[in-house]
């Protein structure tokens, strides 16, 4: 059956926006870019690049962050590629670009490369970049589909403590020159391990942990911040948050580590003296965590301490600030980024857009025949319509602004009952004479509320139907209370006739005024 309906289309009009941008710049043409860039830094991709977007931006979304060593410079990742500027802030020096996907950067303990994860070979990986000459780009791992959430040096330098797996990654040791590396954490298996952050004095390994990758409606804690033992190879949890504790971050004289949580609906960072145990909140609010998604890069961007270990550099709400640990006071640190981004050719296709100002609808519900079978009524986008059977043209009967639902005959033909709802009113039962000179729906009922499907007594001049408040469909998670009620079809208050329990589909047989209902294991 197809039903002409009346159509607007509205076509949304989609801008790119930025408060700071000097220049926005879209290019088709795969030879504009910079073809040096691309064979140094992702020449394993098996894709060229079909786009080259440039603008200038001092605002960022999830940046993960480092100092360097001599405390000079920041890295930070944005959309994808590394990029550093002074420790003052200022114009971002572009470390790694091309079309791979670059993040979480940490500097080496003597300052010369930054650790990043990237997806440059098709999978996601961990490289290093010389700093000072940026063609010399390392891979460390070959994960062959195995994916690495982030990671962090030793103190040696030598090597590298990654979260490596699927949905639930476990802890690995890893050498800067590659190989398979080490299990430091395997079991168990439901255990997922990220954010990996290493003590000063290299014994142990904090990190954030869960069980299992993630769940559907949530409930707090969710992560809890773990320690490894590097010595003895036992681990513990060393916090107890409801809201959750995760991506610790250490000081480099050991006193101080600082990670999120969350505290009713915002996140913000707690900072612990590891020498007493005391904790305080050193910012609240900042940016939302990743605790109900999977955390593919972190449950929080990474963040780091200054060299001197009295302010912590992290981001959130697109800047990069400065919070002092005793005062708790932030300063940003600003920066503009000339971005040069590669990206992949546009996935687009053309679909033609008809123009005509009716629809056609490939679904109707709760469709009845009438008692002499020869009408049909049913809905077709919440809205009520009747046709001739069995070829006859859909007629829509009402011109009302609200839902209409579940129609049902009387027993003579005459009137069809409906239910409706209104966003502001609530819902109610009405009645319309679909064949009369002039189709007029009138309000039969007087009690406000909620009405499903209602029934036509054949012995006796009543409706019946299921009613709920109002509130029962704005606010409750589920149903409420519902009751069995009937109404005259001439207007009356709804009538109690029973409690619902968990009942449905109220109906009548000819043969007397009994009501009829299903339960949902099919019992009648």
């Amino acid at each position: 059956m197809w039903v002409h309906i009346p159509l607007i289309l509205v076509l949304g009009l989609f801008t790119f926006q930025n408060s700071t941008a000097s220049s926005f710049i879209v290019q088709q043409d795969t030879a504009a870019a910079d073809t040096n860039k691309i064979e140094k830094a992702d020449n394993e991709l098996p894709m060229e690049p079909g786009r080259v977007i440039e603008f200038t931006t001092s605002e960022g979304t999830w940046m993960s962050l480092d100092i360097s060593p001599d405390g000079q410079h920041i890295v930070f990742d944005l959309l994808g590629d590394i990029y550093r500027i002074p420790v003052s802030g200022g114009d971002a020096e572009q470390l790694t670009d091309g079309m791979a996907f670059d993040t979480h950067p940490r500097y080496s303990p003597d300052g010369q490369y930054v650790l990043f994860t990237s997806d440059a070979s098709g999978e996601e990986d961990l490289y290093y970049v010389n700093v000072e000459d940026t063609s010399e780009i390392e891979q460390i791992t070959k994960g062959g589909n195995t994916r690495y959430t982030n990671a962090d040096w030793t103190p040696d330098g030598e090597y590298v403590v990654a979260s490596k797996g699927g949905l639930t990654p476990k802890l690995w040791l890893i050498h800067k020159e590659g190989g398979s590396g080490t299990a430091l954490i395997g079991e168990p298996e439901n255990l997922k391990i990220i954010d990996p952050a290493i003590s000063p004095d290299g014994r142990y390994v904090y990190y954030s942990q869960r069980n299992g990758a993630w769940n559907y409606n949530a409930q707090l804690p969710q992560y809890q911040v773990g320690r490894y033992d590097r010595e003895d190879g036992s681990r513990q949890t060393v916090t107890s948050r409801y809201g959750s504790a995760f991506t610790p971050t250490l000081s480099s004289d050991g006193k101080w580590m600082v990670y999120g949580s969350r505290y009713e609906e915002n996140t913000g960072l707690v900072i612990r003296d590891m020498e007493t145990g005391n904790e305080r909140w050193l910012a609240y609010p900042i940016q939302r965590d990743d605790q109900e998604s999977i955390a593919t890069m972190g449950v929080l961007p990474g963040m780091t301490f200054t060299n001197d270990d009295k302010n912590l550099l992290t981001s959130y709400n697109g800047k990069i600030y400065k919070i002092n640990i005793e005062s708790g006071e932030s300063t940003e640190i600003p920066f503009e980024v000339n971005v040069h981004l590669e990206m992949g050719p546009e996935v687009f296709f053309k679909y033609p857009i008809n123009d005509d100002t009716e629809k056609l609808a490939t679904q109707i519900r709760d469709a009845t025949p009438s008692p002499n079978g020869e009408q049909l009524a049913f809905t077709v986008l919440n809205k009520l319509y009747v046709q001739d059977l069995p070829a006859g043209e859909p007629r829509k009967l009402t011109n009302t602004d609200f839902v209409e639902a579940q129609p049902t005959w009387s027993p003579d033909g005459e009137w069809i009952v409906y239910a409706t709802y209104d966003a502001e009113e609530g819902g109610a039962l009405y009645k319309v004479n679909p064949n009369a000179r002039r189709v007029h729906p009138e309000k039969i009922t007087e009690t406000p509320g909620i009405y499903s499907e209602p029934a036509w007594s054949y012995n006796s001049d009543r409706i019946v139907a299921i009613w709920g408040p109002n509130r029962s469909y704005q606010q409750n998670h589920g149903s409420s209370a519902q009751e069995l009620v009937w109404i005259s079809p001439d207007g009356s208050e709804a009538n109690l006739i029973a409690t619902r329990e968990g009942r449905s589909t109220p109906h009548f047989v000819k043969d007397n005024d009994r009501i009829y209902l299903n339960r949902g294991n099919g019992t009648l």
